[in-house]
């Protein structure tokens, strides 16, 4: 399927050259106009999940202090819980998704089981059962997670991939964008002239939000159509294995770099205090958090047809190397209007390097791989994101914010490097129709 091309290369196709030709605004609009109704259909669930997620997650720590008593270790328990056991579900829903040939199920089940468990917050009396339906719901996002990105990489042409891909991550930064809004504006009607939301309040604010959710599920459940391609790869001879022993060295020198960078990316509360550590107030965080995924839907809906145009490695060291000055930025940022412009060039690193990072993980394997690829890509991505912020507290409790961001900002442009040096980009079979 692969060649062993180095370098970026141009795909040789009808369709290739006249992505290259269609420049500007219009040829984009053109390029989204040609993906499968499949793609626009998942993008809209995971808007509509994540707008449903975004509503709950701003409040959620709220809820749990001030309402349930929980203490700041309760809370770093349950969000460090859920999110290790969805990292490790991933690799798994990947795999199993191979081994059948089918992915929607698996994508509509793992949906279904998030979006059931949300609503129960609104019920929930203790720490404990917020534990419980938070490890719910991140189950179902392990579940959904790479079975979703390889029907993704199913439903579209080899040079349509960073578009999709761009187009999925700037619908899922849009709902994001649209939680929190949502979240603001039922805060001032539910707990009008109150100085915080009440329990009772929090129950009507939880139960809004499942009206996302309920959508989202609905729009999977009708709308999501499987790809011929996979059922195809599942009559073959090739037998799926839970392993990465199956793939070439190329692809695992990809996932350790990728791993190495995520060594750099630390929580992004570190970055929401730096900006009150340089002067923004607590009551313009919302604003910047949400100006900053605005900048990354805009950034994604080009970074990924970037990547089918200029070559998805040259997009993710471009989109690594922004995101290490940027880190070099905070190092020594000192005012508002630093703050805020960083936050929306951080945006642009985003669609730079995520819908292309994804592009080249289906570009790199077989089609009858690629469900286990994305899991374990989305392993290599998970596992160092909790040594990562522990990294970035210590050294900023040891040495302080300066040097915390600056070594983040030498591993970034170190992976980058070796992201240039050790990992080709063969030209992939172009066997997917639309």
């Amino acid at each position: 399927m692969m060649g062993d091309n180095i370098g970026e290369t141009a795909p040789h196709s009808s369709i290739s050259q006249q992505v290259i030709a269609e420049k500007g605004i219009t040829g984009l609009w053109r390029r989204y106009r040609k993906l499968p109704r499949s793609v626009f259909a998942i993008g809209f669930v995971s808007l509509l999940n994540d707008a449903s997620s975004e509503i709950i997650y701003p409040l959620l720590p709220i809820f749990l202090s001030s309402v349930l008593g929980a203490s700041a270790s309760a809370i770093g328990v349950i969000e460090g819980a859920a999110e290790s056991v969805s990292s490790l579900l991933k690799l798994f829903a990947g795999y199993i998704s191979d081994r059948l040939g089918k992915r929607k199920a698996l994508v509509v089940f793992g949906y279904s089981l998030a979006n059931f468990a949300r609503p129960f917050l609104a019920f929930a009396n203790n720490w404990y059962q917020v534990l419980g339906i938070r490890l719910t719901d991140r189950i179902g996002k392990g579940v959904r997670t790479a079975p979703r990105d390889a029907m993704i990489a199913d439903a579209v042409a080899v040079e349509q991939r960073g578009l999709a891909f761009g187009f999925h991550r700037a619908m899922d930064h849009s709902g994001a964008v649209i939680g929190p809004l949502i979240g603001y504006v039922l805060v001032l009607l539910i707990a009008a002239n109150r100085n915080a939301p009440t329990a009772h309040d929090f129950t009507r604010i939880f139960l809004w939000a499942s009206v996302p959710a309920l959508a989202a599920v609905l729009v999977a459940i009708f709308f999501l159509k499987e790809s011929a391609s996979i059922n195809r790869a599942g009559s073959t001879a090739y037998r799926p294995t839970l392993s990465w022993r199956g793939f070439d060295g190329n692809f695992k020198r990809f996932l350790i770099v990728v791993a190495l960078f995520t060594l750099s990316n630390s929580s992004d509360a570190f970055l929401l205090l730096r900006a009150r550590t340089a002067g923004v107030s607590v009551m313009a965080i919302p604003l910047l958090w949400a100006a900053h995924h605005a900048s990354k839907v805009l950034s994604s809906l080009w970074g990924g047809d970037l990547s089918d145009r200029l070559g998805r490695r040259r997009l993710i060291v471009s989109g690594w190397i922004l995101y290490a000055a940027v880190y070099a930025g905070f190092a020594f940022v000192s005012n508002q209007i630093s703050v805020w412009v960083l936050f929306l060039i951080y945006g642009i690193y985003f669609g730079l390097a995520e819908g292309a990072e994804k592009a080249l993980v289906a570009d790199l394997v077989r089609p009858e791989q690629r469900g286990t690829a994305f899991g374990l890509y989305n392993l290599a991505f998970s596992i160092t994101v909790l040594p990562a912020s522990i990294l970035m507290g210590a050294v900023w409790d040891w040495k302080g914010p300066t040097t915390a961001f600056l070594l983040s900002a030498v591993l970034g442009g170190t992976a980058a490097v070796l992201m240039l040096i050790l990992v080709r980009t063969p030209v992939a079979e172009r066997d997917i129709v639309g």
